[in-house]
């Protein structure tokens, strides 16, 4: 997976990550957006293999980009959270150029 940080923490407005039982608001400095997925701290764990949705909305333009994936990675431990790793799975092309426009902007 290739990462680019945003450099701008005005890119894009607090990120949504959630699960079934878990809700996650973002702010925009919390969140790595990649190729492929994002990596963002959690102050509990995630379990691997967990499906999530995320909903990225950029600052420029009113438009959404609502992704789902899973959980691949999760490390740390309870003193100083935990880094969520997740992968997009069957990302549309439209949603694939708008978190290509995020990411490398």
């Amino acid at each position: 997976m290739s990462a680019r940080k945003i450099d701008g923490a005005g890119e894009f407005q607090p990120v949504t990550v959630q699960t079934r039982q878990t809700r996650l608001s973002l702010a925009p400095g919390e969140v790595r957006i990649r190729k492929n997925g994002v990596e963002f701290r959690s102050a509990s764990p995630i379990t691997t293999w967990t499906e999530m949705t995320v909903t990225l909305q950029s600052t420029r333009d009113s438009g959404r980009v609502h992704c789902t994936g899973v959980v691949v990675a999760c490390n740390g431990n309870r003193h100083s959270g935990y880094v969520v790793s997740m992968v997009f799975t069957s990302l549309s092309k439209q949603s694939q150029a708008r978190l290509n426009l995020l990411a490398y902007s």
